[in-house]
């Protein structure tokens, strides 16, 4: 009987020791998710609020967020809550990064413009104070090359954000 006895004691002290350390193993991971949750947060809040005005800060930090959210699929599962909005950056967030670039495109290009246009026309208002012709020419000449190079450059770069950021708001079929 005591042999019963003291087996009954093992066995219950085995099954309370595997409770408290499901308990105890439980508990760790839920802090470790929390500690990744935090950092998390910490390394992506500051990059969401300066992708709302720098969209091509979208095209470093979205590769890292792809990777951490598959180093880290709890966290982001946590982050993400409902699914409707995917942390760090939403469908609606790469849509609204795109139409900011695409914005401050056109008013560097309408200032770009109008400067060129204010530039050219002090130079033909020089020109017909009585200023030597052939030099108001050249310096015309001159100045629409600066002008479209200058565009040509800025034109290069915003095409090549612009198509990278819409590959973030319409990834591959299968991805």
């Amino acid at each position: 009987m005591l042999i019963i006895a003291v087996a009954a004691g093992f066995v219950t002290l085995a099954l309370v020791c595997a409770i408290s350390g499901r308990i105890i193993a439980q508990g760790l991971r839920e802090r470790r998710r929390d500690a990744q949750v935090l950092e998390l947060l910490a390394t992506f809040g500051p990059v969401v609020e300066r992708a709302r005005t720098a969209p091509q800060t979208l095209l470093t930090w979205f590769p890292i967020a792809v990777t951490a959210r598959r180093a880290f699929p709890d966290a982001f599962d946590t982050l993400d809550g409902d699914a409707a909005h995917r942390f760090p950056f939403s469908s609606a967030q790469l849509e609204s990064a795109h139409a900011t670039w695409t914005t401050e495109w056109l008013a560097w290009e309408g200032a770009h413009d109008a400067d060129y246009r204010r530039r050219s026309e002090v130079m033909e208002a020089t020109a017909a104070t009585g200023a030597d012709g052939d030099a108001t020419r050249s310096g015309l000449e001159l100045l629409e090359r600066e002008r479209l190079e200058t565009y040509q450059r800025r034109y290069e770069t915003y095409v090549k954000v612009s198509k990278a950021l819409a590959a973030l708001t319409d990834p591959p079929a299968g991805g």
